[in-house]
């Protein structure tokens, strides 16, 4: 059964690169990981395939409408990961939000899920707006549980309640529901104290932490995951253990909704 998950948190808070590593983690099970990057900026999945850019998916079809193939819109990247980005419009032009509406109703419309028959799909999506086609990865259909990155920053836990928030007032809709919280590391003050008491204000938890490395920066500046530079290395370790963790927590609320259900 294939799972999906979306990934909000703000800009600069390390989602996509924890996202990418997720993703290199569950390659390196053997499973068939298709990654969408639904942040305008166009580099969630750069680390997966030598930090090139490709082309996304908005860019291609004012490029060539009506006549655009499936296989221009995906790239095979790490352990044959299937990287796509959304994209956005030209700067000061048009919604950031519509890059991602038109490249989840494309990869539909295209049949990309039945053509790449992925076991897990990420959507990696900027939280610092959740309207529009922001919260489209939310909606029925596309993603079943949702993950927030957060550090203990105040600025990182407003954006995280509001993702929530807005998780909470889409539930009577079928929407996705909240899978849990990913605690990255900055190391401030009573950071873990804080992340926590956030989690437990939505009833939610914390399913996996990342401390701060200078191995993260180091991958990135080779234009790969962590996973995949220094897979011996313990955040090498910490990323393939939260990847693990978030699809442990995915079925564990599938089996509560189905039991809900009965």
């Amino acid at each position: 059964m294939m799972i999906k998950i979306a990934v909000y948190g703000k800009g600069g808070i390390g989602k996509s690169t924890t996202v990418s590593n997720i993703a290199a983690a569950l390659a390196d099970e053997g499973m068939r990981v298709m990654q969408i990057g639904c942040d305008p900026k166009a580099d969630s999945t750069s680390s997966l395939h030598g930090g090139k850019r490709i082309k996304t998916v908005l860019e291609l079809v004012r490029q060539k409408p009506g006549n655009l193939e499936l296989s221009e819109m995906v790239t095979e990247g790490y352990g044959g990961v299937v990287c796509v980005e959304a994209g956005g419009p030209t700067p000061g032009s048009g919604c950031a939000g519509r890059g991602i509406i038109t490249a989840l109703e494309k990869l539909e419309e295209m049949g990309g899920y039945e053509v790449y028959r992925p076991d897990v799909i990420i959507y990696d999506v900027l939280g610092d707006v959740v309207c529009g086609g922001f919260s489209a990865p939310m909606r029925e259909g596309y993603a079943d549980s949702v993950f927030v990155i957060t550090s203990g920053e105040n600025m990182a836990i407003y954006a995280a309640a509001n993702i929530a928030t807005a998780i909470e007032n889409f539930r009577d809709r079928g929407y996705a529901t909240l899978g849990g919280i990913i605690l990255n590391r900055k190391n401030v003050k009573d950071e873990e104290k804080k992340v926590a008491e956030f989690a437990e204000e939505f009833h939610s938890s914390i399913v996996g932490t990342l401390d701060r490395s200078d191995l993260v920066q180091q991958a990135e500046e080779m234009g790969k995951t962590v996973v995949e530079a220094f897979p011996d290395s313990e955040m090498a370790s910490q990323y393939r253990t939260l990847a693990k963790a978030v699809l442990e927590a995915v079925k564990k609320g599938k089996d509560e909704a189905d039991a809900e259900k009965d």
